[in-house]
């Protein structure tokens, strides 16, 4: 078994340039301003920020780093506007990220989720440093059976709506990447990371199910809950990205044999129902927080019932492991989007969550057990 992964991830990334797709995003921007607080120089490839509120724009990001705003759908645009950027790791993240979004433009979503990421990684192998690529899709990559188990990664790809199909669609173009262009032994690897459901501060995201509750509550509306039943593998945005970091730090590190797919998810604990996901929420919150009413769907699209992810493989290989039980991750987001509406500096906020949670990692990671909220 590893060991466990220290904070700084064996200083693998200072000095480093890592391109990150997809950086306006909610997680893309979580993981560039931790990359760029382990000392490495990022650049970023990304269509605008979604309108309104966004972590992007919270935390002023893309005053810290190479911004460049370009569709990763228009491959010539991309070779061209960004064929300059030489990076040691291709993080890639830029994506059609909302299952629901996917029911109203389906063949967009697989032209950003699919072909986006063939254009992406045809930038990438033209790297003359490149050492790692990370492509990231999600959970909903695998044909989803309704077990009770997790799914495992060598279990099949699928997905019954347009967006699930897409990220397995990206599994799939990813290892014939792999395996063409990436599969040199001492040459540049490349990973696949799935992760749950992902929440946190400085996410909007629509119909996702905290987002939907911070704008309730500043609304002063009661929260709509559609599917009260459905059972995610839910978890912070710092522990799934402590996992891609671990992965990338290995594949710059020791290269080939970290070149597989990776599952990311929460213990099982912290994998259940949208009404207890909701009621810590309110917990949480206390005075003035969320209130609720819940109902059958608006709308009649398939969406999964239940959903979970078997992690063993990044626990035994790669040390990693949950930091956070789900009341801990829950408190930690109702704290940053309190400082948001405080008007706080969202930037220093967001950086010292994750020196916060560094230090989780340094002392609790050789305890299996997460920290609990106090």
């Amino acid at each position: 078994m590893s060991g466990a992964v220290p904070s700084d991830f064996g200083g693998a990334f200072k000095g480093r340039h890592v391109l990150v797709t997809g950086h306006t995003g909610f997680k893309g921007g979580w993981i560039s301003h931790w990359l760029m607080q382990l000392g490495a120089r990022v650049s970023g490839i990304a269509l605008a920020p979604e309108p309104g509120p966004n972590l992007c724009d919270a935390t002023k990001l893309t005053g810290d780093m190479d911004s460049r705003l370009i569709d990763i759908r228009d491959r010539e645009a991309l070779l061209s506007c960004a064929g300059d950027i030489d990076a040691d790791l291709v993080i890639h993240m830029a994506a059609q990220p909302f299952v629901r979004r996917s029911y109203a433009e389906p063949a967009a979503t697989i032209a950003t989720n699919v072909s986006g990421t063939a254009h992406v990684l045809d930038l990438a192998r033209n790297m003359p440093s490149l050492k790692a690529v990370v492509v990231v899709t999600s959970d909903k990559c695998y044909e989803n059976n309704e077990w009770g188990w997790g799914y495992r990664e060598n279990d099949p790809m699928g997905g019954s709506d347009p967006y699930s199909a897409s990220k397995g669609a990206t599994e799939l173009i990813a290892q014939s990447y792999r395996r063409s262009f990436f599969h040199a032994e001492n040459g540049p690897q490349l990973a696949t990371v799935r992760a749950g459901n992902v929440f946190g501060g400085g996410d909007w995201g629509e119909d996702r199910l905290i987002p939907d509750i911070v704008r309730a509550v500043a609304a002063g509306d009661p929260v709509q809950i559609r599917n009260p039943h459905s059972i995610r593998p839910w978890q912070h945005v710092l522990e799934p990205l402590s996992g891609y970091l671990a992965l990338a730090a290995k594949l710059l590190t020791d290269g080939a044999p970290y070149s597989e797919g990776w599952n990311f998810g929460p213990d099982v604990s912290d994998t259940v129902d949208v009404r207890t996901l909701a009621g810590l929420m309110q917990h949480s919150w206390g005075p003035g927080g969320p209130q609720f009413e819940f109902g059958n769907p608006a709308v009649n699209l398939h969406e999964a019932g239940i959903l979970r992810l078997d992690s063993t493989k990044a626990q035994t290989r790669l040390g990693w492991r949950p930091q956070l039980d789900l009341a801990r991750a829950v408190l930690m987001t109702v704290d940053w989007y309190r400082a948001h509406l405080a008007v706080e500096n969202m930037k220093d906020f967001t950086l010292s969550q994750i020196a916060h949670y560094g230090d989780l990692m340094d002392k609790r990671n050789h305890n299996n057990a997460p920290v609990a909220a106090q």
